[in-house]
């Protein structure tokens, strides 16, 4: 069941021009799964993925995906990116601060409708709604209340390839690291850890898909362990 404000809208959609609108994106599943069904819907036309990145090390916080990979995916993807620089621990008022400076440029050029990948979780969908109202957008929720189990297969059946960068190592062993999110890991799922991680059991890295023009060409390199429970495995870019 989709959100009710993506589904009104997009009736109202289906004899007008396309509403532009940015899409918070981490370069993992959710995000590009949400990019795709918004490639697919005539009522839309993404003006941007935005992502938000730590400005010390370049990389994506808990995924690990370093900026030369987010930059590659989306050029591969054929869609502009906005990258939003955030300190190592970044508080809610900087991160407004600097979401705000970073879309006034879109909002300028009348863009005026974020896309959040968000699922289940109430209370961060509406601290979104709360954050971006004060910004002057409207929060749209492709994917709410999405069954993880249908969308994990779909997504696959669909022949994208997302790579495991990091696990909560107090839910999911560290072997999981560096697979591809296919049938077979699937099945080897232990009881209750979500198909999508939607419970932060792991995040990926979608690096082919059928919205790509070339698949990303990754290799894995080493592992490292955060707050004595995040693995991260380092995905690299080959030549």
């Amino acid at each position: 069941m989709r959100a009710p404000s993506f589904q009104k809208r997009r009736v109202a959609q289906v004899s007008a021009d396309p509403i532009s609108i940015l899409v918070l994106s981490s370069g993992g599943k959710d995000s590009i799964y949400m990019v795709d069904r918004l490639l697919r819907d005539p009522g839309w036309r993404i003006a941007s993925l935005v992502t938000t990145i730590n400005e010390r090390n370049g990389r994506v916080a808990l995924h690990g995906t370093s900026r030369e990979l987010i930059t590659a995916q989306t050029e591969a993807i054929g869609l502009p990116l906005s990258l939003v620089p955030l300190p190592e621990d970044c508080d809610n008022a900087t991160y407004e601060q600097r979401l705000a400076a970073e879309l006034e440029q879109w909002r300028e050029q009348g863009v005026r409708h974020v896309a959040c990948g968000d699922l289940f979780l109430t209370d961060i969908r509406q601290w979104r709604e709360a954050l971006f109202a004060r910004l002057g957008f409207e929060p749209v929720f492709p994917l709410w209340q999405e069954p993880t189990a249908a969308m994990a297969r779909d997504l696959i059946a669909r022949g994208f390839r997302a790579r495991l960068s990091c696990v909560d190592t107090l839910a999911l062993d560290q072997h999981f690291l560096g697979r591809d999110l296919d049938q077979d890991l699937l099945a080897d799922l232990p009881d209750g850890v979500d198909p999508c991680g939607e419970n932060g059991e792991f995040h990926s890295f979608v690096h082919d898909g059928p919205i790509f023009n070339s698949p990303l060409n990754i290799s894995t390199a080493q592992t490292v362990l955060t707050h004595n429970r995040y693995a991260m495995i380092e995905l690299l870019l080959k030549p």
